[in-house]
């Protein structure tokens, strides 16, 4: 579905979770993780990772934003170092070395206090052979995604899966060239894009919020994973 213009299509991202999710019943009960790219791709994927009853984690990918102008950026930084670069940004607001190595030591600085704090004592979830679906709540530029494709990538998972609920035209291709397949409900174009106004409630989650999310899944997760322990044990 495409749109020429900003209009309001989820109530919130839980609702957008759950409409992604129905675009993706293939991969239901499949070895399948989910990867949420906090903050706000936390609660549209925790809809996702319910609906195909798939294992729910995080991969950290945050904008480099840019020098004075925080709402913009030129590049993505990952939780493993990952780095990608939009040389066509850099070039326009002429940023030097120092000012692009610094922006970027500032970004992982933030990410490290971030994954302490969201990764817990959980460990890293294995991908090797299995199918990673990578979720945000839509691509704008579309490099913080091609950020984590990257760091995911070198994991080995099967197949890496995009999954949005909106992305922009110019991002799309971005993105498609990186991931095995992108899934997004609604792609948008137009003079300017923004992925709020596709939302008809949008705030910037809280990190309480984010760990919310994850002590939910636990817990309707859970009952799945004891039944599936008495079968192997002969209980009924």
């Amino acid at each position: 579905m495409r749109f020429s213009r900003q209009q309001p299509v989820f109530e919130n991202r839980y609702d957008a979770g759950r409409q992604l999710a129905t675009w993706l019943a293939e991969y239901r009960n499949r070895s399948v993780v989910v990867l949420a790219i906090p903050n706000g791709g936390v609660l549209v994927g925790l809809g996702v990772a319910l609906a195909l009853n798939a294992d729910f984690n995080i991969i950290i990918s945050r904008k480099i934003p840019l020098p004075l102008s925080p709402e913009g950026g030129f590049g993505a930084v990952t939780d493993d170092g990952t780095t990608i670069l939009n040389e066509e940004m850099i070039k326009r607001f002429n940023l030097s070395q120092h000012q692009i190595n610094y922006q970027v030591s500032q970004v992982r600085a933030a990410i490290r206090q971030r994954s302490l704090l969201y990764h817990g004592k959980r460990p890293p979830l294995l991908l090797k052979d299995k199918t990673a679906i990578i979720v945000d709540d839509g691509l704008a530029s579309g490099y913080t995604m091609m950020a984590a494709v990257e760091s995911i990538r070198s994991r080995q998972p099967r197949e890496i899966i995009v999954a949005v609920p909106v992305a922009s035209a110019t991002a799309l291709p971005k993105v498609e060239k990186q991931a095995n397949r992108v899934v997004a409900c609604i792609s948008g174009f137009g003079p300017e894009f923004y992925v709020s106004d596709f939302y008809r409630y949008w705030h910037e989650p809280s990190d309480e919020e984010v760990l919310q999310c994850f002590k939910e899944w636990g817990l309707r997760h859970r009952p799945d994973l004891d039944k599936l322990g008495k079968k192997a044990n002969g209980q009924s």
